[in-house]
């Protein structure tokens, strides 16, 4: 049988030397099939890097983000001008290892399969910390808890599935915060979600991230999903999470009434949800939302 085309994805902007060594883990992969690299440059010039020497059965082109600026229409763009089969996500800073389409596309075999993770290893300031999702997730499971194990930049999905039922991200996620979520969410619906149990993927925190101290759009992004999956209500749990987390996002941006409004919904779903306690620790100023949130991404762990 012949290993199927793989599109890859690379939304990107202003990031030249890490979007190399994006691109060029992925020239370096192992698989026997063919790749296709599709850069999307958001709100930037577009750079073809043709000066990177490309290996038999590897193409590479540049586009504009032609829809939505920021991630999701940059995504969008970069999908609809694959060609491959399979359709797999890399952020422009992270980096995969030479196995990991050769180990993960095998997964595919299964015609319920629709999206396929890899486990992955975050490099922190704090070191290398090793993160593997499980082999199967149902949407109990999601609902519960992100399982953030599961990093957009192992994601490889059906093509025809993201322009069928499960369709494109979302453009309509306030910053594209969480789109990555609500896309395991679908995919979870839709059909099945496997890994490979191994970390074959490389995440990088030890720089700065677009959405560090973007409050606000943390505030907007988790609200939108919370509406737009009234599956939330079946999980108390997982509601409390996710009313946690913008809890901690609105003591972070200084508005104390809501921290804490927040704070309590979270507390009442499930009284052991730590952000709660957090976000109003954070919104009475006993400590900055971005030493948290620094504290927990140097042990490999986020808010």
């Amino acid at each position: 049988m012949q290993a199927p085309k793989v599109s890859v994805v690379m939304a990107t902007r202003d990031r030249p030397q890490l979007l190399r060594r994006a691109v060029s883990s992925v020239l370096a992969q192992d698989y026997a099939g063919q790749i296709e690299i599709v850069l999307v440059y958001d709100g930037t010039e577009v750079d073809e890097l043709a000066d990177l020497e490309l290996p038999t059965g590897r193409s590479l082109h540049a586009v504009p983000n032609d829809r939505t600026p920021g991630l999701a229409g940059a995504r969008n763009t970069g999908i609809l001008t694959t060609t491959g089969t399979l359709v797999a996500l890399c952020d422009d800073d992270d980096e995969w290892k030479p196995t990991k389409l050769s180990r993960q596309v095998p997964l595919f075999e299964d015609p319920e399969v629709v999206l396929a993770a890899t486990g992955i290893e975050i490099m922190s300031s704090g070191g290398s910390h090793v993160r593997v999702p499980p082999t199967r997730v149902g949407l109990a499971d999601l609902l519960r808890s992100r399982i953030t194990e599961l990093h957009p930049s192992s994601f490889v999905l059906r093509a025809s599935a993201l322009l069928g039922d499960l369709g494109l991200v979302d453009e309509e996620l306030p910053a594209s915060y969480g789109e990555d979520y609500d896309m395991l969410l679908r995919a979870v619906q839709v059909g099945r979600i496997a890994s490979v149990p191994d970390p074959l993927t490389i995440i990088h925190w030890d720089r700065t991230s677009y959405f560090t101290e973007k409050w606000q759009g943390i505030v907007d992004g988790l609200g939108y999903i919370l509406d737009k999956h009234p599956q939330f209500a079946t999980s108390r749990v997982g509601r409390s999470r996710i009313e946690g987390q913008i809890a901690f996002a609105h003591g972070a941006l200084g508005d104390r009434p809501r921290a804490r409004n927040w704070a309590y919904r979270a507390i009442r779903n499930d009284p052991r949800q730590p952000r709660a306690y957090l976000a109003m620790m954070v919104g009475m100023g006993v400590v900055s939302g971005e030493k948290v949130v620094a504290t927990l991404n140097s042990r490999g762990r986020g808010l």
